[in-house]
């Protein structure tokens, strides 16, 4: 499990900095890459989201464990 939370950082981090380059640059380098509104960036865009949910869960259920 600890491999699969490190990979759902990754990409999360990765659309973070993805999102950072749009707000100070202008460039959204996921449509760069892949083309603007292709499936293959509606689908990075949806994996990096859907990451970023899992990782809020991973997150509320570290906190909920940590308490005593």
């Amino acid at each position: 499990m600890e491999m699969l939370q490190k990979i759902l950082l990754v990409v999360t981090i990765v659309g973070a900095i993805n999102w950072g380059l749009i707000g100070i640059l202008d460039i959204d380098l996921v449509a760069l890459l892949f083309g603007t509104g292709t499936f293959l960036t509606r689908t990075v865009y949806t994996l990096v989201g859907i990451c970023g949910l899992i990782n809020i869960g991973i997150l509320m259920a570290h906190l909920e464990y940590g308490r005593d």
